[in-house]
């Protein structure tokens, strides 16, 4: 753990945030090699509002975690109170799967949606490596998230992420209609794990699925409730096990829904 930020620390922080989105939205952001420039700044005008309007929870303590990622330092700022604000084994790897075969995926300008986002880093990674990213999650964990996306990918890649509450099975096709929401990969890390929404997970996967589309799920395997979901999800999606990291239990699965 690198540093220690109290909620006292926090405002500071957002408020740098805010200045740099005031910049962008001026016009006043310049091209530094990597994607982003001045001649963008319409475009990101509206994802800038989405990342501009969650607020952190104010935990007790934050702490800023580094990692390296498509050759880019990555600083997410990360809470052991809440398990939608840290980043678990799955995210790590399957980072490493998108760096390792971003090339093959074709990422650039494809049209990704995440499903529990958490801190953010898949979508971060997703977003430099040159994807349209929409990074989603809980309303409580949706400012943290925020956050660190704004602080990675501005001015860093040539989409923003945009971010958006998805509260799994409820509201669907009201807040992501079929006609519009269409995206070329779901990504998925960690969601599966000893909880009681797993069923509500399964149909929201289905519903976003689309002809075309890939889900990629990264997950540890830890309980006998993650295998029964596999088992389920083999039952609707045509799985294949992309990779296998013993050492952390992680396995990724690379699903295209079955069409009758």
């Amino acid at each position: 753990m690198d540093v220690c930020l109290s909620s006292a620390q926090q405002p500071a922080c957002l408020g740098e945030a805010a200045g740099r989105l005031e910049a962008a939205e001026e016009g006043t952001v310049q091209d530094d090699g990597t994607g982003g420039s001045s001649g963008d700044s319409k475009e990101m005008e509206p994802c800038l509002h989405n990342l501009q309007k969650f607020v952190p929870t104010d935990y007790a303590s934050y702490t800023q975690e580094h990692y390296c990622f498509a050759g880019k330092k990555i600083i997410i700022q990360e809470s052991i109170e809440s398990y939608g604000a840290v980043v678990w084994p799955g995210a790590t790897a399957l980072c490493q799967y998108l760096e390792e075969h971003a090339q093959e995926l074709n990422l650039q300008d494809a049209k990704i949606l995440e499903i529990g986002a958490g801190p953010g880093l898949v979508s971060i990674v997703a977003s430099i490596l040159g994807a349209q990213v929409t990074a989603t999650d809980l309303p409580d964990v949706l400012g943290n998230l925020q956050y660190n996306l704004l602080k990675n990918t501005l001015k860093r890649t040539a989409h923003l992420p945009e971010v958006r509450e998805l509260v799994w099975g409820e509201d669907l096709e009201h807040n992501f209609p079929k006609c519009t929401s269409y995206y070329d990969y779901i990504l998925a890390s960690d969601v599966v794990y000893h909880h009681y929404f797993l069923d509500k997970l399964l149909s929201t996967m289905v519903y976003l699925a689309q002809p075309g589309t890939v889900l990629l799920w990264a997950n540890k395997f830890r309980f006998s409730t993650d295998y029964e979901f596999l088992d389920k999800f083999k039952q609707v999606f045509e799985a294949t096990l992309l990779a296998e990291y013993p050492e952390s239990s992680v396995k990724i699965f690379k699903g295209i829904l079955k069409w009758d």
